[in-house]
This record gives structure tokens, sequence and C-alpha cells, in this order.
């Protein structure tokens, strides 16, 4: 695809209508153009009229391109805010539970629209799941949160809701302490976007530890 000539200010418009006689395709293929430059008067004819028409279709494309951008946007910002609010609801309730675990799998699934919920420890603790030594650092790694499309280990952390768990996240609850995990699943993937961003569930992670008094 040929490229413009670099013109510098002194260049006449001379140069650069040759240019373009020798190169009749140019501004064919890069449209883009056509939203930097002034429209010509239809009265030139047939051939600039139409050039006009291709103006304008490169500006209704780029706000279409921009107006759906930020459809985005405000889809996303819409999205966080209502976890945010659920996330705010599960802190609430973890407040007034006597067991965080048992509060977690009771009422943690409906506040947070997942399909199951579990706290996972490498310990025992009574209402939560217990894992082997080692599998917190190995799922997680170094990360706060894991959103996941594909669950090999659901029978481990998800148990009986195995069935539900085709997509899940694992939230680290931090601290002293032995490891710990905040596990949520669900059937449908739209239930956890990594879109929304994780601050929300970090933040959840914590507020679990707060609970645990670690």
């Amino acid at each position: 695809m040929p490229r413009a000539p670099r013109i510098e200010p002194a260049s006449g418009a001379a140069e650069v209508a040759a240019w373009l006689r020798a190169h009749p395709r140019f501004l064919a293929e890069h449209p883009d153009l056509y939203r930097w430059l002034a429209p010509p008067e239809r009265v030139h004819g047939e051939k600039l009229a139409d050039h006009m028409a291709a103006m304008l279709h490169a500006e209704r494309v780029h706000t279409a391109q921009m107006a759906e951008r930020a459809d985005g946007v405000l889809a996303a910002g819409r999205a966080a805010a209502g976890l945010a609010g659920r996330v705010q609801e599960a802190v609430l309730a973890l407040i007034a539970a006597g067991n965080p675990a048992e509060c977690i799998a009771a009422e943690f699934p409906a506040l947070l629209a997942a399909d199951a919920a579990a706290l996972c420890i490498e310990s025992l603790l009574p209402g939560a799941r217990t894992l082997t030594a080692g599998t917190c650092d190995r799922l997680l790694g170094p990360r706060a949160v894991l959103f996941r499309d594909h669950v090999t280990d659901s029978q481990m952390l998800h148990g009986e809701a195995a069935e539900l768990a085709r997509h899940d996240v694992l939230i680290r609850v931090p601290g002293e302490g032995y490891p710990a995990m905040l596990t949520l699943a669900a059937r449908d993937r739209s239930a956890f976007d990594p879109s929304q961003g994780a601050g929300a569930l970090t933040f959840l992670g914590r507020a679990v530890a707060a609970a645990l008094g670690r």
C-alpha cells in the first residue's frame, strides 16, 4: 500500500497535487484522511461530490465508533458499581455473622449473584473447606484475585456445588495464620466479569480476613 511522502511546510500545493495525481487511489485506500479534509462544493461535478460523500461517510463511521466506545465505558462503569454495591452488602453480612465461614456459604451466593461460595483454608475451621498445604499459593500465585473459565478442581474447592462451578473466582484472604481464600462459583460466565475490576473483590478478601481476626 503506497505511503504519503513527507511534505515540508515550505513545499507548495503543486507538489502535493502532483503526488496525488501519480497515486490516484491513495485517498480511496486511506478513507480516514477524509476526516481531515475540507469538503468540496457539489458544483465541481460528480467525482468531487463522491469525495464529499466519502468524507461524510468517514465522519459517520468515526462518530459511531466513538459512541460505541462511550457505551462500553458506561456499561463497564455501571457493572463495576453494581459489584461494589453487592460487596458492601456481603461485608455487612460478615459484620453481623457469628461464624464467617457459615455466613459465606449461606449468604454470599445470593448477595454476590453467585451459585455457590465457600471459605477454603489450609487448616481445620468449622464451616470451611480444608485444603492441603500449598494449595492457595499454587492456584493464586502472587495474585489477590483470579477469574477462571476452565475449572478442573471444582470438587476440591466447591464440594457439592462442583457441577455448578463452570466458572469461578478465587480471592485471597490475606493476613497471618494459615493460607486461605474465598471461592465463588457460577454456571453463567457473565456472573464474573473481569472487566468490572478486581478491586472490590480484593477488598472483600480483606474483609473476610478481618472477620476471621487475621
